[in-house]
């Protein structure tokens, strides 16, 4: 039988202690995420702290500095939206509707996920990512520019060059649609550690989405598509108003991902 040597054990020792800490803080997920933690931190004191802030309550991504989405390791700074698993289903969709897409809108960006993906399966494409929140468009700004992507501050389409109208042909916007009387409902990590901006959805939940179908027309390409996150309940409603705006609209749902996406086609 081959014995562990003193270092090897000593790791052992170090890995087994992370995971109990994690349990006891309540991390569903502990040995995975004591994994992540253990290969991020650099030294001892860091990975103490690393532990320390999952333990108290902080985002997994946010201790990493990073989340693993559609095939990228994107950059999450603390304080900005976690890009979640569910929205890659959002990017499959932008690829289907429009593979040959030269030119990317992601509104609403957080840190830039979504036009990350969709950049590096397009190839050369003229990329804008615009956010409300000055924390996510620096933020996203580090994850676009090896994509050679553009960040703007602004209310949704205030923030976009006027060079951009009737131009995008992929206009994706990862709008927030959390009801504001339900946000108070949502995990801890979420409500506590992220942007209210990113997560409340107003009144019904749709009031950005909304917003979003009465200005896309006129900054999409001819046969240009925009697509939007949202929730089982609120889909019908959401297509109604993506209708209304006079777009060719459908519905894209997967039942693995727990993901709808509306998609609204300019003829």
């Amino acid at each position: 039988m081959t014995s562990l040597s003193d270092s090897e054990t000593t790791a052992a020792a170090g890995a087994a202690a992370v995971v109990s800490a994690l349990r006891a803080a309540g991390c569903v997920f502990a040995e995975d995420e004591a994994e992540l933690i253990l290969a991020t931190a650099r030294t001892p004191d860091e990975l103490a702290a690393m532990v320390d802030r999952r333990a108290a309550g902080q985002p997994l991504e946010h201790v990493l500095g990073w989340a693993e989405f559609h095939g990228l390791r994107i950059l999450v700074e603390p304080g900005v939206f976690v890009p979640r698993r569910r929205t890659e289903f959002l990017v499959d969709q932008a690829l289907a509707q429009a593979p040959d897409a030269s030119v990317v809108v992601d509104l609403c960006c957080g840190s830039g996920a979504v036009g990350s993906a969709l950049a590096a399966a397009l190839g050369d494409v003229e990329l804008h990512a615009a956010d409300i929140d000055p924390a996510a468009v620096g933020c996203a700004r580090r994850n676009i520019a090896p994509y050679g992507g553009h960040a703007h501050v602004g209310d949704l389409f205030d923030a976009l060059p006027a060079a951009l109208r009737g131009r995008a042909g992929i206009l994706a916007a990862n709008v927030p649609y959390v009801p504001s009387d339900e946000v108070g409902l949502l995990p801890a990590e979420a409500r506590e550690h992220e942007p209210l901006v990113a997560l409340d959805g107003g009144g019904d939940g749709l009031d950005v989405l909304r917003r979003v179908a009465a200005g896309a027309r006129e900054w999409l390409a001819p046969g240009g598509c925009v697509l939007v996150e949202t929730s089982e309940r609120q889909a019908e409603h959401a297509v109604e108003t993506f209708h209304r705006a006079g777009l060719t609209t459908r519905l894209a749902v997967s039942e693995e991902l727990y993901a709808n996406v509306v998609i609204g086609v300019r003829d």
